[in-house]
């Protein structure tokens, strides 16, 4: 029951780098990124907004001068301290980033589709214009040659013991005339597809995917090898297979896409070639392509990258498609929409690339046609009420793409994706507050991806009928009071015309501190400060809604990461990404909003030892206190270390509520 919260978002605007952006890859040990172009590559620093270095590929005829040349793989490959770099004319270049020489490894004259690396990095695979896989070592090493399109199934074949013929076997619930049924002709692959192969490893770096149109159907087909390169398994006919592959790092599932009559699906394939599970996207059969597939590091989330399918009557002038990145988690077998982002249809908006981060996995690296580079830093959170008496229903909201379904703990108890009610809105969810005042604390804001935040008020009276939910089964019943939509807030945001590249979730941490106040964080004039504002309503209009506009913005050096508030004191904490803590000072008569270094009684500066991901303000012996949780289960109050098992925690007046491994 778990969202995921933006902690960090970083944007470099000022970026720019040779020729037009086409691949990503990131330096884990430098922070640094490095863009492969239709000129050469550039290292970029996002966090100084800086070029580090930057090395044409057209001085040595790797790639054209006519800017017509095409990247098809970067590898950042820190053991040699150097990134390998594969060209659609066939050449496989090594950069030396200490040196800054360039060395041409390897060339292959029917050119080249696609480049992957094993995760350990000893092994790699290049996928030919002939429709070849060669494999060789990580010093280039040829280990073998094959071709993608192979007659066999693979050393993993089924056995057939002979039960007697088909007609004669038990169908189960199909019925007996699926023993006469005709396999349906698996159609071509789409319009759209880019025809070019996609390749992707199992976590262990033991077996390989490829996934590649068949020339004899013209549709996908997805195969498995092993890290000797020889075929395991193919995958059984699918129709409307798209172009999308992942492996999942756990090794359990291939993830692709496809298109059915009346649908769109991300399906799932075991090794062995057969489909398993499935879930839908939720747009229209023709609405979207999906550009890629993006399992993170740790199995717990996909990243889908989709772009609108152009009408037949639209012409490329006329308009650019809408963009966007969705992120889906997997719970009791049920599939959530926990982010959606939309970039809109400006040209120089489009993506062109993103990867998550391979040593920080909630991390996400996404690259613009301008040079753009947008990072955003995810974590788990779990969205509650916190009220402290019964009047206090438990409640706890589970984004769920444009639901948000919310469980009454008091009321009842039920697993989910089953919840008490849910609310639906008009589009995605991006986070959702409670109010922070314990006699209203049943109250809950939600953020969608149109810059409105949508405000639900439990009627103090119980409601009445038509906003009540039955609950339970053939056995107890109940009626519970369902919130009712009482303000729209539309955030007043610079990015209204149409033809303007959107940057998703600008405004972060948004934190309900009043009834028409919000608090929010943005990145400020440059990538290294943060601006911490309040979002309040200048004027009340008769219509249901209202406007809210940023005042009081204060500039803070450094990241923060973390804000929390205490209503009973009106306290808010910021904390920095290196630990330290700050204190908002309201604005007060003629003083201004601002901030001060937190301090203990005793005047001691107040800094967390590891950065927290959970904070919160309690007082304790009669000074208030900050306390935070890392993401390894360590436990601090102020600058001391209280545990080290911790995995959550809730404050109450009385005592403090924690679990533990």
């Amino acid at each position: 029951m778990r969202n995921l919260k933006l902690l960090r978002n970083l944007c470099s605007n000022a970026l720019h780098g040779l020729g037009k952006p086409q691949c990503l890859s990131v330096r884990t040990d430098t922070g640094t990124v490095l863009v492969g172009s239709n000129l050469g590559i550039t290292e970029l620093d996002p966090q100084t907004e800086q070029v580090v270095n930057e090395v044409s590929l057209v001085g040595e005829a790797y790639l054209p001068e006519d800017g017509t040349g095409c990247i098809v793989g970067i590898q950042d490959l820190p053991d040699q301290e150097s990134v390998c770099v594969a060209t659609s004319s066939g050449d496989v270049i090594l950069y030396n980033v200490t040196n800054n020489q360039l060395e041409c490894v390897g060339s292959v004259e029917s050119g080249l589709t696609g480049m992957s690396w094993s995760p350990d990095q000893e092994l790699v695979i290049l996928t030919t214009g002939q429709e070849t896989i060669i494999m060789m070592t990580k010093d280039f090493d040829p280990i073998t040659e094959v071709r993608i399109h192979q007659d066999d199934f693979g050393e993993g074949k089924f056995i057939t013991v002979g039960w007697g013929k088909k007609e004669t076997q038990f169908h189960g619930s199909e019925g007996k005339q699926a023993a006469h049924r005709k396999q349906v002709e698996v159609q071509s692959a789409v319009a759209w597809d880019d025809q070019r192969p996609r390749v992707t490893w199992r976590g262990d770096g033991q077996l390989f995917a490829i996934g590649a149109i068949c020339p004899v159907s013209g549709a996908r087909k997805v195969r498995v090898w092993n890290r000797e390169g020889v075929l395991q398994s193919t995958n059984e006919p699918v129709n409307g297979l798209e172009q999308a592959l992942c492996w999942k790092p756990s090794g359990s599932l291939i993830a692709s896409t496809q298109r059915k009559p009346n649908k769109h699906n991300v399906v799932f394939f075991e090794r062995n070639g057969l489909v398993h599970g499935e879930f839908s996207l939720p747009f229209d059969k023709d609405q979207v392509k999906v550009k890629e597939l993006l399992w993170n590091s740790d199995s717990t989330v996909l990243a889908i990258w989709l772009e609108d399918l152009r009408s037949a009557d639209e012409e490329p002038e006329d308009i650019q498609p809408n963009t966007y990145v969705q992120l889906w988690t997997v719970g009791n077998y049920h599939w959530y929409l926990k982010q959606s982002l939309h970039f809109g249809c400006d040209p120089e908006g489009q993506i062109v690339s993103l990867m998550w981060d391979p040593e920080s996995p909630h991390r996400l690296h996404i690259l613009r046609l301008g040079w753009q580079y947008l990072g955003y830093d995810w974590h788990w959170t779990t969205d509650r009420s916190i009220g402290e008496d019964s009047s206090d229903a438990a409640n706890v909201a589970v984004i769920n793409g444009d639901k948000v379904l919310v469980t009454s703990f008091r009321h009842t108890v039920v697993p989910p994706p089953m919840c008490t009610y849910q609310l639906q809105l008009s589009s995605a969810v991006n986070q959702v507050m409670f109010y922070p005042e314990p006699q209203k604390s049943n109250n809950l804001a939600v953020l969608t991806t149109d810059n409105r935040i949508a405000v639900y008020q439990h009627a103090d009276d119980g409601g009445n009928q038509d906003s009540t939910q039955k609950i339970g089964g053939n056995g107890l019943k109940m009626c519970v009071t369902m919130p009712k939509l009482i303000k729209m807030y539309r955030i007043k945001s610079d990015e209204e015309r149409r033809d303007k590249a959107l940057t998703p979730m600008k405004l972060r941490l948004i934190t309900w501190v009043k009834e028409d106040m919000f608090l929010a964080l943005s990145q400020g004039s440059s990538t290294s400060q943060t601006v911490l504002c309040q979002l309040v309503t200048l004027s009340e209009r008769e219509s249901q809604e209202a406007e809210l506009e940023s005042r009081s913005p204060v500039t803070v050096d450094g990241h923060v990461i973390s804000l929390c508030y205490n209503p009973k004191t009106q306290t808010v904490a910021l904390e920095l990404s290196d630990g330290q803590i700050l204190k908002y000072l309201w604005a007060l008569g003629s003083s201004e909003a601002s901030v001060e270094p937190w301090k203990s009684t005793n005047g001691c500066l107040i800094q967390f030892p590891q950065p927290c991901v959970q904070t919160a303000l309690c007082t304790i012996d009669g000074e208030e206190v900050v306390l935070g949780l890392t993401e390894r289960a360590r436990f601090f109050v102020n600058d001391i270390e209280v545990a080290s098992n911790m995995t959550s925690f809730i404050v109450h007046d009385e005592f403090l509520l924690f679990t533990t491994h």
